[in-house]
């Protein structure tokens, strides 16, 4: 089961979706934290232990969010003009394969049909 922090910038049914899957999902929207500037999510999702879910390219900035030192982060790169639920189901999928393991310290990146593991080495 992993432990997921949602961010604002995808599908609202992805986190309620996620926790149907069996994952614990928080949704920023729901912890009150909008509009939160990129270092202060990072550092609650890191705090709380919690892989962190964006389509926030920042987040794929390895010098600024250094592999190992977090629970994990999941960069989605879809176009937007793929449905939400697509989008939902497709990284839905991708969590439920992954293990803590291969999220712990590591940034995955989910795409249409792909997901790519960079961990520290």
């Amino acid at each position: 089961m992993a432990r997921l922090l949602i961010d604002e910038n995808l599908p609202r049914a992805l986190a309620p979706a996620l926790r149907a899957a069996g994952h614990h999902a928080e949704d920023l929207r729901d912890a009150r934290a909008r509009g939160a500037v990129d270092e202060e999510v990072f550092e609650r999702a890191r705090a709380s232990r919690l892989t962190r879910v964006s389509r926030d390219i920042g987040f794929g900035n390895i010098a600024r969010f250094p592999l190992r030192t977090h629970s994990g982060i999941v960069l989605v790169r879809f176009p937007n003009s793929i449905p939400a639920r697509i989008v939902t189901e497709s990284i839905v999928f991708a969590i439920t394969r992954l293990s803590d393991d291969d999220l712990a310290g590591a940034l995955i990146v989910v795409e249409p049909g792909r997901v790519r593991i960079r961990r520290a080495t």
